[in-house]
């Protein structure tokens, strides 16, 4: 929601990611697109805040080649004779081998919601600007030590889909798609069901699933989750803006949908009607919470006035150690 432009409204920087000023017009009231000298500096301070977060380790659930011992057993012929355990066999009298667990590739897959809806900021970023930090600080876990990390962007213009790869090569995949700007016309309301299900047909193996988005538009979204839920884990990552849960006393506002492009006119100066849309704006986001529950995902909420990264960085160290999530910010 903004206010029709003031031509004599004065220019004022405002403080960016990573400190970079970027300047307000009248006409882009907000933080605005983040600049590319920002977003290299966000990539740097990302790197160096979640360097040796998520290290890749991870426990298959398949016998194979491995470093860590699942059990010592009888030799059976076809063994490799090279998995001899010769302690147990000298104890026993019987030949026996080590089974190991196996050390697969860890593959995750960043759904991230580029609509026009994602543009809107009052603090010091737009929610955009948030989704793509926790882009950037997943791609650089994601693809450490031999693992992958493939994308798929949902909400402009046509969804894209670049497939998991391995170290630099993925991270440059999720560099090149987090830019993507929103069509002009608004492009309708974001079907975050349909980019799901693209991204269950594309996302054949076992994966991370990370899905970053404001979850506002059509309710479209449940079946596919729990679909995706059933084979993956998924953690949602919802991005919000402490404006869109409260209208400021401004006196007339025209609002406007950005997606649909809808405009309604309100006079904030009503206090029982600012009271019910804070109540209105809390039982939505309620809502959300429960279905994203329901579906079985962790849920963790990033708001554009805090500090996101402190608070994923949080979400991460405790879903790594096994313990159950509850850092700032978690429903």
């Amino acid at each position: 929601m903004n206010q029709p432009p003031d031509d004599q409204t004065p220019r004022r920087p405002t403080a960016g990611l990573g400190g970079l000023a970027v300047e307000r017009t009248p006409d882009k009231p907000g933080p605005g697109p983040t600049p590319d000298a920002l977003l290299r500096a966000l990539d740097l301070t990302v790197r160096r805040r979640v360097e040796g977060l998520l290290a890749g380790e991870h426990r298959s659930s398949a016998l194979g080649v491995g470093t860590e011992l699942a059990q010592v057993r009888e030799y059976q012929p076809g063994d490799d004779v090279r998995r001899m355990d010769w302690n147990v066999t000298a104890r026993t009298g019987q030949p026996h081998v080590r089974v190991q667990v196996a050390e697969r590739i860890l593959v995750t897959w960043l759904a991230l919601d580029t609509s026009p809806s994602m543009q809107f900021g009052t603090a010091e970023r737009r929610k955009a600007d948030v989704a793509e930090g926790v882009a950037l600080a997943l791609g650089h876990t994601a693809s450490r030590r031999g693992n992958r990390v493939g994308t798929v962007t949902f909400g402009a213009g046509q969804p894209r889909t670049v497939p998991p790869r391995q170290g630099r090569v993925g991270l440059l995949g999720v560099l090149n798609t987090i830019r993507v700007e929103p069509p002009a016309d608004g492009g309708g309301a974001t079907s975050i069901g349909a980019a799901l299900s693209h991204l269950g047909r594309v996302a054949r193996s076992r994966a991370f699933v990370a899905v970053v988005s404001d979850f506002r538009g059509p309710r479209d979204w449940r079946l596919p989750l729990l679909e995706l839920a059933g084979r993956h884990d998924v953690v949602a990552v919802e991005v919000r803006d402490p404006r869109e849960l409260e209208l400021p006393d401004v006196g007339d506002l025209w609002t406007v949908d950005p997606e649909t492009g809808q405009q309604l006119r309100v006079d904030t100066g009503n206090r029982l009607l600012r009271a019910r849309f804070a109540k209105a704006a809390a039982a939505e986001r309620a809502e959300v919470a429960a279905e994203l529950r329901s579906a079985g995902v962790d849920h963790l909420i990033l708001s554009t006035d805090r500090d996101w990264l402190k608070d994923l960085v949080g979400f991460l160290r405790l879903r790594a150690t096994n313990r159950p999530p509850v850092p700032p910010g978690r429903s």
